[in-house]
């Protein structure tokens, strides 16, 4: 196939009313013969060249708000005096596997880097939502959600015990505690002044629930119960340069936004049981056996996966009774942490290996009835091949260790360790691993806020997971040009609320389309037929470079892509992210050029629905000969309908527009013409 470019812009303005009469007079001699050949609806809905789109509409002014800052940058970068906020935790935290409750305390060391004086902190109580009467049990329809708690009624909620100021002299002040659904308000008795740091001291104790809106729950298995513990303590939430505070209330399916710092997590737990934690194990020697030391040492070095617990350990655990065991782990850089226990657990690792020499450690725990080599048996090698791929293409791992930990939760991500579905085989499971360790750059190191913005996060999750799949194993689960495809035609529903829209505004049956795979297809559909891949590979990894461990606005991201690849993308971001616009476009005439294909073709295309795209359009002559002419999206500037000369020399058989149907083109009866037999 031969690509073909036509730049109609006239070199020179005073010759432009000359080209316009030299081209109605050539439609005096073209003949209206080849109009007569075309079949199929060539005239779009309700057949008519005419549709809605307005082109004043598409190319209107900018789409940004407001002009770039000294804390964000018009061209996309973080101003020079941008700043965020930073909470460090010291947590203890003890799990009781008979009453299923979590019972911690934790001080929070919150450093003020804004430029404001803060009266009063606030922080998330995600566990609210399970309490009676939250906000988010309040919207789960009758049918059920992914966000509830499938029909458990126990006494749910955070038990706040005690909220105190900690000073400098030792004292520990009592704060006045205002707890209002999901979030909780701590008034200070002087503000905490700007570029200064005060320490909060928190107790607090919740009841674990089963299932707890596929984010934390327990899953019961023959050799005993697996916790999976997400959100499981107060967290600040985020004061920066957008909102001032964040404090929008966890309802579900919309999920966080979290300030930055270091974690040191001591989890006390049956002494039966085997923990998996974001971060590094500090005490190894402390929780292993000492045969389980030895392996655990060895995987580090290994590229195989080496099981350090097996099936046979994990029947033969010591039986629950009050004896715990306390596991220290230490994380560094982190906007969260998780973790796991369980008796049932068999665990195996890997080593990572990392650009410029640096390692990581791969980790499943999984309990029996997950393991085989069609299941949590590849879990680890999964893990490296997902984590090795984003590392060299994007920017190295940050964490010590990526733990992948079979639950209840279908697929759930925090840094350095992941909840995947128990149940999961061959590609699904690979598809949930790869998924859930590729939110380690979206959102864990370019930290969006996803309570606002899904997309943010899923959908730029979603695009990268494509690749990453085309180049495991060889492409043993590749169907990229397959998904891409089903996407498409997923994504065409008038129905459809903006991909803007955060995830608690938006229909739940709707969300997986429009957080997931139209963010997806938007960005392939970017990438593949406007920028190219070269201009957008640079200005991606650009994004991450810029807004790694940084709090990225959705302007942040379309300004980077806009100065990077020198394109103003207004088009595209109001098109196919701040409306649900549709797209069709059609083939409306096929004309020989007085009346010989030897003089050329005359080929006019339209633009009927309010989305507009560049246009591809391919040209089959009747010998079989294949030829592709691209139309760059400015066709689209003044008007709804463009004509173009083809220089043909033989008579056409075909001509189509979107000829690879990657575009979501409601309407395809009228993108082919054809000559009739």
């Amino acid at each position: 196939m031969h690509d073909l470019y036509y730049d109609h812009r006239p070199l020179f303005p005073f010759m432009y009313s000359i080209k316009i009469l030299v081209f109605f007079l050539s439609l005096s001699f073209v003949s209206i013969y080849s109009i007569a050949q075309q079949s199929g609806n060539s005239s779009g809905k309700n057949n008519k060249n005419t549709g809605i789109y307005d082109y004043s509409e598409a190319f209107a002014g900018s789409i940004y708000g407001s002009s770039g800052n000294e804390t964000r940058s018009a061209s996309g970068k973080p101003g020079h005096a941008y700043w965020q906020n930073r909470a460090d935790y010291k947590i203890q935290v003890a799990l009781n596997e008979k009453l299923k409750t979590i019972t911690g305390s934790e001080i929070i060391t919150y450093t003020n880097n804004s430029p404001d004086n803060l009266e009063f902190i606030w922080l998330q109580l995600d566990q609210n939502l399970y309490k009676q009467g939250s906000r988010g049990l309040a919207i789960v329809p009758l049918g059920g959600s992914r966000s509830g708690v499938k029909g458990q009624v126990f006494d749910g909620g955070y038990k706040v015990k005690s909220a105190k100021l900690l000073t400098d002299d030792g004292k520990e002040i009592e704060l006045n505690c205002m707890i209002d659904d999901t979030r909780m308000q701590l008034l200070l008795p002087e503000a905490l002044k700007s570029k200064t740091k005060l320490k909060l001291k928190i107790e607090f104790s919740f009841i674990i629930p089963e299932y707890g809106s596929d984010r934390m729950g327990i899953l019961e298995t023959t050799n005993g119960p697996v916790f999976s513990l997400g959100q499981w303590y107060p967290r600040l939430c985020v004061y920066d340069d957008i909102s001032g505070w964040n404090t929008i209330p966890y309802t579900g399916p919309s999920e966080f936004y979290l300030e930055y710092g270091n974690f040191d997590v001591a989890i006390t737990v049956p002494a039966n049981h085997v923990v998996a934690c974001s971060g590094q194990l500090l005490n190894p020697d402390k929780v292993f056996t000492a045969d389980q030391l030895k392996l655990w040492n060895e995987a580090a070095e290994s590229e195989k996966t080496v099981m350090i617990r097996s099936e046979k350990d994990a029947r033969n655990a010591i039986k629950p009774s009050e004896e715990t065991r306390t596991w220290e782990f230490r994380m560094e850089n982190t906007r969260d942490v998780a973790w796991a226990s369980s008796s049932a657990f068999m665990v195996d690792a890997a080593r990572i290996n990392l650009p410029d020499g640096k390692v990581s450690l791969a980790v499943s725990a999984y309990p029996a009835e997950s393991s085989g080599k069609f299941a949590w048996g590849r879990s680890t090698q999964y893990i490296k091949a997902s984590v090795e791929y984003y590392s060299a293409k994007l920017m190295e791992y940050p964490y010590p260790v990526a733990i992948n930990v079979a639950s209840n939760v279908g697929g759930m991500e925090y840094p350095g360790l992941v909840f995947c579905g128990s149940k999961a085989r061959t590609s699904a499971l690979w598809g949930v691993t790869d998924h859930e360790f590729g939110h380690t750059w979206f959102p864990m190191i370019v930290g969006s806020n996803e309570r606002l913005y899904p997309w943010m996060d899923e959908g730029l999750n979603t695009f990268i997971n494509e690749f990453s799949t085309t180049s495991f194993n060889e492409g043993e689960y590749d169907k990229g040009a397959q998904n891409k495809r089903r996407w498409v035609s997923l994504i065409t529903d008038s129905s459809f609320e903006p991909v803007v829209n955060s995830a608690d505004n938006i229909k739940e049956k709707n969300i997986t389309y429009l957080s997931y795979y139209k963010p997806a297809v938007a960005l392939f559909m970017l990438r593949d037929y406007v920028l190219g891949p070269e201009r957008f590979d640079r200005a991606f990894k650009l994004y991450i470079d810029r807004w790694a461990f940084k709090h990225a606005t959705p302007d942040d991201f379309f300004r980077t892509m806009e100065n990077s690849s020198g394109e103003n993308l207004n088009w595209f971001w109001r098109g196919w992210f701040l409306n649900n616009w549709e797209l069709d476009q059609g083939i409306t005439g096929v004309n020989y050029v007085k009346n010989d294909p030897l003089n050329g073709i005359l080929i006019t295309v339209v633009n009927l629905n309010k989305m507009v795209m560049p246009v591809v359009v391919e040209i089959t002559t009747k010998s079989g000969n294949i030829f592709r002419v691209k139309l760059p999206v400015e066709i689209w500037q003044r008007d709804a309908s463009w004509t173009f000369q083809y220089p043909s020399t033989e008579e056409i058989a075909t001509v189509k527009v979107d000829p690879d149907e990657a575009y979501p083109d409601i309407n395809t009866d009228n993108n082919t013409w054809q000559v009739k037999n």
